[in-house]
Order: structure tokens, then sequence, then C-alpha cells
């Protein structure tokens, strides 16, 4: 039974972060709301009280019975967790003095456990409105900073498991003994072994579809992207040629993509049949122009042609998806954590549409997690390492109207931008890039000849989740290059922009 760690979600920014920082100590953990029950007897070695937009002295706070979970599991209560307990143990809360948000310096009043290999003082972030004013009876300080009296405490007295708080963010970048920390917690306190491993996870996953799809049949969507193979793959492990894999060329891929992906899927033993609807889908996006309907008519004709590929396949009952555990946590999240939905996960709307049992095998990993899962299954590392790709393709890269010469216009710009990123070795420092076909016509000089041509705009960022992203600082020498290239190579295209828009206010893409 894979030992596990529960965090309880109460709405905070931050609770992704926590999970994460669990994960990479090689312990498996899962995000639940704060309201949901769970079971004791599954493996549970402890418990993380996350943060909260929440005020414990709200009317509304949201609330769990602390002293219940320590009767079972050691328990650590990250800033509103941390709150919280002192507050149903007896202690005081209230609005600090000072409110602290942003870098502080944690100074350690007291040796523990928690706090082995901590420097004396350490820096750590904070991100709060109320403090702790007043321990319970039976708690101890262990940290303090300059603003607050309680930064780090445990209980010393009662019944129960260890019991700890923090008032700042272990888990985030800037608290920087924090990893050591939780760390700590994990195995000095839980007694967690630190076994989940890619390995690992690989092993038990292809046991459990082997049990969960038996001798039936699994059909899946391919996109090429590393979650759709991810999944296909770690599928195929455990049922052969029983997966069943489309791959459907919408015309708006990379330049080469539908043959490029369909021989990887051929290297790496997949079953998969690609299937050319190219004129279908131009014909369909012929005088689209707003993004919305652009992605509409996309949505659908895939629908429809996956649909139509499905029904030649005889006693299908599994649908298979590449869902990651964001999807998941967004699904299921308490009011609050998370604002923004996703509407689709991988394939939007075929669950509703086909009837079929999912099959999800990577619904407890995280995008960075599916990478290591799919090294360690041999996958080629040019697709491990590709950069997101919208799911409308180039479509919503070609602002305005979609058709034939303006894809090939774009695929040729693109795929010259990327493969000079690569040939500098500067495509990995990137998180994405790609080019975009502007609307936009101005007059350029080629030779003796007056050009009146389109304009193709650069775009790369960095970012770690594309929740916001930095423009990437390109070499100046390096931009100017691929600018010739592009002018040079592209006929239909005689000027080159670059894009130094952040996120906010900008988004990655531009429709």
């Amino acid at each position: 039974m894979t030992e596990k760690i529960l965090i309880l979600d109460f709405g905070s920014q931050y609770t992704q972060l926590i999970a994460r920082a669990v994960r990479e100590a090689n312990v498996y953990c899962e995000i639940i709301p704060y309201n949901k029950p769970f079971s004791y007897d599954t493996g549970l070695k402890g418990v993380i009280l996350g943060g909260s937009p929440f005020s414990v002295n709200d009317a509304e706070a949201p609330q769990v019975d602390v002293s219940s979970i320590a009767q079972h599991v050691p328990v650590l209560g990250i800033c509103y967790g941390a709150q919280l307990t002192s507050k149903q143990f007896g202690g005081r809360v209230d609005k600090s003095e000072k409110r602290e948000y942003g870098r502080a310096l944690l100074n350690i009043a007291k040796a523990d456990k928690l706090l082995k290999g901590v420097s004396p003082v350490s820096q750590v972030w904070m991100s709060h409105a109320d403090t702790i004013i007043e321990l319970p009876a039976g708690f101890e300080l262990l940290g303090t900073t300059e603003s607050i009296p309680v930064a780090a405490y445990k209980r010393t007295s009662g019944d129960g498991c260890d019991l700890y708080g923090l008032q700042f963010h272990p888990e985030v970048y800037h608290s920087a003994e924090g990893k050591t920390i939780i760390r700590n917690f994990l195995v000095d306190i839980c007694g967690c072994t630190q076994d989940w491993t890619p390995a690992h996870f690989i092993t038990e996953t292809v046991d459990n579809l082997k049990k969960q799809i038996g001798d039936r049949k699994v059909i899946m969507a391919l996109s090429g992207g590393v979650d759709s193979t991810v999944a296909a793959t770690l599928i195929h492990r455990a049922i052969g040629d029983r997966l069943y894999g489309i791959f459907v060329d919408n015309g708006v891929l990379r330049k080469n993509e539908f043959e490029q992906v369909l021989a990887t899927y051929k290297q790496l033993g997949l079953n998969v049949t690609g299937v050319d609807e190219k004129d279908l889908f131009y014909r369909e996006l012929a005088g689209k122009e707003d993004p919305e309907e652009k992605r509409k008519v996309i949505g659908r004709l895939f629908i429809q042609v996956f649909d139509q590929e499905a029904h030649k396949v005889e006693g299908v009952e599994l649908l298979g998806q590449g869902t990651i555990y964001p999807d998941v946590i967004e699904s299921a999240s308490v009011h609050g954590p998370s604002q923004t939905i996703k509407s689709h996960h991988n394939v939007g709307g075929l669950p509703e549409l086909m009837k079929l049992e999912l099959v999800e095998p990577l619904r407890s990993l995280f995008k960075d997690e599916v990478r290591l899962v799919g090294r360690e299954l041999g996958i080629p590392e040019e697709m491990i390492a590709r950069h997101p790709f919208p799911g409308p393709g180039l479509a919503i890269r070609i602002l305005g109207e979609v058709n034939p010469e303006r894809v090939r216009l774009l695929q040729d710009a693109d795929d010259l931008f990327i493969s000079g990123l690569k040939k500098q070795g500067l495509y990995d420092s990137v998180w994405q890039a790609g080019t975009i076909l502007l609307p936009v016509k101005s007059v350029g000089v080629m030779g003796d000849e007056r050009t009146y041509e389109f304009t193709i705009a650069l775009r790369a960022v960095t970012s770690v989740d594309g929740m916001t992203a930095d423009w990437a600082h390109l070499p100046y020498e390096f931009l100017a290059s691929v600018s010739n290239e592009i002018i040079n190579n592209v006929r239909g295209i005689n000027r080159v922009v670059y894009d130094i828009s952040s996120k906010p206010p900008a988004t990655i893409e531009w429709e």
C-alpha cells in the first residue's frame, strides 16, 4: 500500500506548491477540500493544513477538527492551518499590528526535529494579515521573526501525534530552507520512506491498469503532446495493441508534425491510426475570424472525426485520456482555490458523447512528474521536452481567417524560429515559443522590388506553470539572425517583430 500525505485545501493560492514540494521529496500526496471526509486506514502518514484567504476569526471561516486528526497522524499547519490549530486549542489569533507579506527572517528559538539542518537565522516567505498573539497551553515556541511573536511552534503535551504550526510558507521558492523543513516533517516526524519514484509509479500504475481494463479495449485520441503520449505508453504497457490510438491531422499542426509524430508512435510500438482531415477543417474554418468561433469549429470537427474512427473499432468500452492532477484539483476544489476552472480537460466533449468508461493513468501527476515518468518509459527526449502547444493549434496563432496558404506561411516561419532556438541551445531555457501571423501587411523592399507582405510576431516566454510568464530575453544577435532567416526564406513575409509583453497583463497566446 502506497504511503500518503493528505493536504487539506482551505483555498490558498499556494496549496499546489505544497503538494509539489512533498512530491519532490518522493512522497505521494493528495489535495482534498477541507470538508471532504477521509480515511486513516489507507497508508495515511500525516496531514498538512494549508493556507486560506479567510481569517480564522471570520464567521464563515472554514473549519476542521484538528484535535481529532492529530489523534491519528502527525499534523503540520501552514499559515491559516497554524492559526486555526492555535485558536482551536485555546490560543489567541488577531490582526497583525503590521501585516507581513514577502521575505522575513526566521529566528529559531528552540532546536527541534522539524527544524533540523535549518540555519539559526533563515529567510522565509510570509503572506498573512492575522497573527498568533498567544500560544495555547501545552504548546512551545520554536521560532519568531522581527515582526511577529510566533512564526513556528509545536505541541508539547496532550494526547495524540506530533502537532506543528508554521506562520510562514515553507513551500515557496523564497523560503530558502523550506524544503528541508517539509522533508523533516515527512521523514523524521511522519516516518515516510520516500519511495514514490517514477519507476515505482510506473509499476503500480501498470498493475492498476491491468485490473481496471481486464480484457477490454481502449480507444484514445493522441495529440503528439507529452501528456497523451505518456498516458498511451502506460496503457500500452498494460494491454498492448488493445489500445487503439487515433491521431488527427486538423491542418493546423506544426510543420511536418503529423508525419514525425506518427513515426515516433511507431518507434514506441503504439497501435496508432493517423487520419488526414486537413481539407475538412479548412472548409469549415473558411470565413471564420473570431477566435472563439475558430476554437468551436476545431473542437466540434475533432469530436466528429474521432467518433467516426472510434466506431471502426468493434467492442470498445473504455476511453483513454491524459488528464493530469491540476485538472482534477480544479474540478474538485472548495469555493475559492481556483477561480479559473478548465472547461475542457484533454478532449473536451468526448466522454459525454461516447458514454465510455474513462482510463486516466496520469490523474495523480503534475506536469513535471509526467515528464519524469516519460523519461523513465524511454519516450524520446524531443517529445518529452516539447513546449506546450495550444489545443486549437496554429488556428489561434493566425489572427483572422485560417486558410492553407496562411498555415503554410506560419508553419515555415515557426519551424525556422523553433529550429533556431534548438541550434543555439536556447530551446530548453524557454517555457514556450511560437510565431503569430498578423493580419497586417506592410511595404518592404527586396532587391529592386517593392513588396507588400505579411508580418510575423515572434513570442517566447519563461514560466514555471504558465499561470504567469515573462518575455524571454533572447540575445539580439539571435533575433536578428532568425528575422533574416524568415524574411529570406518564407515568401509572403517581409517583416518580423518580437513580443515583449508579460503575463499578466497580456496572455501567452494572442487569441
